[in-house]
């Protein structure tokens, strides 16, 4: 009979909060997860576009430190994964370099300075569009004999990182996650706490 009693007891106990409390602690606490979680994907995309501004704008010294800061944020924040980070401009500069340190090696000195004249103009810097201009033009003076066909252009994957985001990490995020993990298993326990005492008492306790 005592042992009846104490089970009542604390079931009563337990039922004195309720599943719909849970419920919409959890739903809250879901709602700032997602929210804080997304403040962390907006984090690195700002820091993503500030790579490739400074890729475009073409200082490879800016280009490394937010290279560097992208690389830090996403080591220490979760949901921060992304495609690899492709220099394509620093790329194309420094495969043009190589162009025109060939041409200027070869003996057609007067052609190459021509070709130039004409390319240069119709491109801001050494660009891909450059490097298809000066094969295009240096072929009309001398085909047969490209300069850019004999470059062998820079290995891509140099150009090419990729940083992995953590699966937790110790911010906001990360901490309000496992808050409404906690809730989560919080309800599941709960109900299956009461239902083994309900069966308890139905079946072990129901003629005492």
């Amino acid at each position: 009979m005592a042992q009846k009693r104490t089970v009542r007891r604390t079931i009563k106990t337990i039922q004195k909060v309720k599943t719909w409390q849970l419920i919409v602690l959890l739903v809250l606490s879901g709602f700032i997860t997602a929210t804080f979680l997304r403040l962390n994907n907006v984090g690195m995309i700002q820091r993503l576009e500030a790579v490739k501004a400074a890729d475009t704008q073409g200082d490879a010294g800016v280009t490394r430190n937010r290279l560097l800061e992208l690389q830090h944020y996403v080591a220490s924040h979760m949901n921060t994964d992304q495609n690899d980070v492709y220099l394509a401009s620093s790329y194309e500069r420094d495969k043009a370099a190589l162009v025109e340190a060939a041409a200027r090696d070869t003996d057609n000195s007067v052609i190459n300075a021509e070709v130039d004249a004409i390319c240069k103009p119709q491109f801001s810097g050494y660009s891909q569009g450059y490097v298809e201009c000066f094969a295009r033009e240096y072929a009309k003076y001398s085909p047969g004999d490209d300069p850019v066909s004999q470059v062998k252009a820079p290995d891509p994957d140099k150009y090419r990182f990729v940083f992995a985001a953590p699966l937790w990490s110790p911010d906001f995020a990360g901490f309000s996650l496992l808050l409404t993990m906690g809730i989560a298993i919080l309800i599941v326990a709960r109900l299956v706490i009461l239902s083994i005492l309900r069966l308890l008492l139905k079946r072990k306790y129901q003629d005492a």
